[in-house]
């Protein structure tokens, strides 16, 4: 097998708004138009835009990257070109060895079959015999943990049973390049550690990974590289504290988008005085005031808390605490406050602060770093969060002692 297993090289991938092809009969069609217009692949008429703009890497055995960005970078369509699903406009995309994918929920399930028979389905349709299937079946099922469920039709299962089931077949398919994009995230926490060891594990054995996520922290934790994307054009290739440094400055740059402004930030005590530097376990409160550019209809705003390395510890938003929404006209204002109890101690952490359209379809605003705190440590105990902790030790009375009888220290060291 050739030393470079990937070879992503200068690829352009162009699509047309509007345009969805759920079925042949819609696909079809569509192609034959694009055939006959005579459209040279690098133009764009007015209705297409560059989901990938001139993206370049390459990657040698069992090296890992990262590929992050904000939404709608081009992320997961740099997957599905990985992964042959789409072809590239311009470019040339190379996979060398066995591959196993991970890049959407419920790829290669039918439905109506259940989790025993889509097993043998997604194991062939990944290039499995079914020789290595039935061998490998039962170490499949233990390690997805839907032995109840297996012989349930797949069109009863939750995202998180579709994720365990689909990482399950693909992480048994033993393959030479892993591809996985977000669907980790719908699992729980016990699924996603298990998937991230496995991750690991196959990565110090010689397999490249090729991972897309939203979680920084995990993309610290499993990839030696990152590459940062934004509307489909690369920004950053290269280290992966610098790739989220980059990442995070791309919502540091202003505060404006085309629908708000933000007019005013406040970060205060309990007290109403502003401070950046807290006690562990104080109160905080986070003031946003918000002018609308654009009309804004029933659109909820967010508070997140990161590391400095991008690694999320807390979120919240105004729609899980009250059934007011953020419906403002054009140039009308409104202010968002937050309260929490910093329970955080010794470190600087990122406050950050969004507002979502109603249905979480996109983003009005966003920005990750649009406040720090300092927290500062008593040296009583370590560790990034503070949970108040006491301690006291008891002389004089022994565990199992009879009630209400009480032995000296110099008699209990007698009876020991």
């Amino acid at each position: 097998m050739s030393e470079i297993s990937v070879r992503f090289q200068n690829v352009w991938k162009k699509f047309r708004r509007g345009e969805r092809y759920d079925s042949l009969r819609d696909l079809i069609p569509a192609a034959a138009r694009r055939l006959l217009s005579h459209e040279k692949s690098v133009q764009l008429t007015s209705r297409e835009f560059w989901a990938l703009h001139d993206v370049s890497f390459q990657l040698r055995r069992g090296e890992a990257i990262g590929i992050i960005g904000p939404n709608g970078s081009g992320k997961s369509t740099t997957l599905k070109l990985l992964s042959r699903i789409l072809k590239p406009d311009t470019g040339s995309v190379q996979v060398h060895g066995r591959m196993g994918a991970l890049i959407e929920l419920g790829a290669g399930f039918h439905p109506d079959l259940t989790g025993r028979e889509n097993i043998y389905l997604n194991g062939t349709i990944l290039g499995m015999k079914r020789a290595e299937i039935d061998k490998k079946f039962d170490s499949i099922v233990d390690f997805c943990e839907l032995q109840d469920f297996l012989d349930t039709p797949v069109k009863r299962y939750s995202s998180g049973m579709y994720a365990r089931l689909g990482f399950a077949v693909a992480a048994h398919l033993e393959p030479e390049v892993l591809i996985v994009d977000e669907v980790l995230s719908v699992g729980d926490y016990h699924f996603q550690e298990k998937c991230f060891s496995k991750m690991r594990e196959f990565t110090s054995n010689g397999t490249t990974l090729v991972f897309v996520s939203h979680n920084l922290a995990a993309i610290s934790s499993l990839c030696t590289t990152a590459l940062l994307l934004n509307r489909g054009e690369p920004v950053f290739q290269g280290d992966v504290r610098t790739a989220i440094s980059k990442y995070y400055a791309f919502y540091e740059e202003s505060r404006e988008t085309k629908y708000l402004s933000i007019e005013d930030i406040q970060l205060t005590d309990a007290e109403g005085r502003p401070r950046e530097v807290f006690e562990p376990g104080e109160r905080a409160v986070f003031k946003v005031v918000v002018r609308a550019l654009q009309p804004v209809n029933r659109a909820h705003a967010g508070l997140l808390i990161h590391t400095k390395d991008g690694q999320p510890l807390f979120d919240t938003a105004t729609s899980r605490h009250t059934d007011d929404r953020l419906t403002l006209g054009p140039q009308e204002a409104a202010t968002i406050e937050f309260g929490v109890d910093l329970n955080l101690q010794n470190d600087v952490f990122r406050i950050g602060f969004t507002v979502t359209s109603e249905f979480d379809e996109f983003y009005l605003y966003c920005n990750m770093n649009l406040k720090q705190a300092v927290m500062t440590g008593d040296r009583k105990s370590n560790g990034l969060v503070h949970l108040n902790p006491s301690a006291r030790v008891l002389f004089g009375e022994l565990p199992n002692s009879r009630p209400g009888v009480v032995v000296s220290v110099g008699e209990r060291d007698r009876l020991l």
